[in-house]
């Protein structure tokens, strides 16, 4: 991976290491697929070194530091916890942090086996995750709104990959949304950016979930859409059952929500499907699963 100049390898971790966190620096260090943001490299068995690369500012890798020690004592799953501080140097000029490592299988290289399980397992989360957040808290300039404020952008993704089979359905459920009423409730924690590729299984069942970054204070609804975007087809109703606080407006955004996150996915799969930077061959798959899933309810 390369950032400008700069290429992103086992041995610029080691040279970090070795100049901010030296008792570190002897552990094994081995390189994670995937990432975009960030750059992730295992380090020993129970640590990952987190290394800003694609993102322009250090906010997002700041608000994992500041926040997430205070959200993971509370969560129901493993998540990142940060461990230590990396900071710009000569060597590198972006901020790195070395977090804790959540064992498991990537969804999106993976799959869902016990369908209800992982839905209580993903309820049981969200209800912890899901609290009001304190005033400072940060907001995103591009998430949490009402679907109606993301038109431009499900349009752009509809007219992009929507299966022609599916169009119809996948624009009655975002016309839903959009006609839904607004959330009016305080500004609650959210995780901001669930996907196959944030959340890890074992044993057929949801175990983990990552990439903090786009956290924020807000809808919940953003994070509801999940019901769809992850858990297998049929365990969406068990998900709010057990949830138990989505009404009927809630759910209305969540499910557009949905529609517009699985199509977002089959776009940057095909991205790499044609060789595009950023794109994720893996995502396509996992977009059309979970945009099959969405007009069942």
């Amino acid at each position: 991976m390369t950032d400008g100049e700069i290429e992103i390898t086992a041995d610029l971790v080691r040279d970090l290491l070795r100049e901010q966190h030296p008792d570190l620096a002897g552990l094994s260090i081995r390189e994670v697929a995937g990432g975009w943001g960030n750059q992730m490299w295992r380090l020993g068995d129970g640590l990952a070194v987190r290394v800003q690369r694609m993102d322009p500012t250090p906010e997002l890798q700041l608000n994992e530091r500041r926040w997430l020690p205070v959200l993971a004592p509370r969560l129901p799953l493993p998540v990142p916890t940060p461990v230590r501080s990396g900071e710009p140097s000569a060597r590198f000029p972006k901020h790195w942090t070395v977090m804790t490592w959540v064992p498991g299988d990537p969804l999106d290289c993976s799959s869902i086996s016990r369908g209800d399980h992982a839905a209580g397992a993903l309820a049981g989360f969200l209800r912890a995750l899901h609290v009001e957040a304190p005033a400072d808290a940060p907001v995103s300039s591009d998430r949490g709104g009402h679907p109606k404020d993301c038109t431009d952008g499900f349009d752009r993704f509809f007219h992009a990959v929507v299966p022609d089979g599916l169009a119809d359905d996948v624009r009655a459920v975002w016309d839903d949304a959009v006609a839904a009423p607004e959330w009016e409730g305080p500004p609650l924690w959210v995780h901001g950016d669930l996907h196959p590729a944030n959340v890890v299984v074992s044993d057929g069942t949801l175990s983990g979930v990552i990439d903090f970054g786009d956290m924020f204070a807000g809808d919940p609804a953003w994070d509801l859409a999940a019901a769809w975007v992850l858990l297998p087809a049929g365990a969406a109703s068990h998900f709010f059952d057990a949830y138990g606080r989505a009404d009927a407006g809630t759910v209305r955004r969540a499910r557009g929500l949905a529609a517009m996150k699985s199509l977002f996915l089959m776009l940057m799969g095909r991205n790499g499907d044609l060789g595009l930077p950023g794109g994720k061959p893996a995502w396509g798959p996992a977009g059309r699963a979970a945009l099959d899933r969405v007009p069942r309810g």
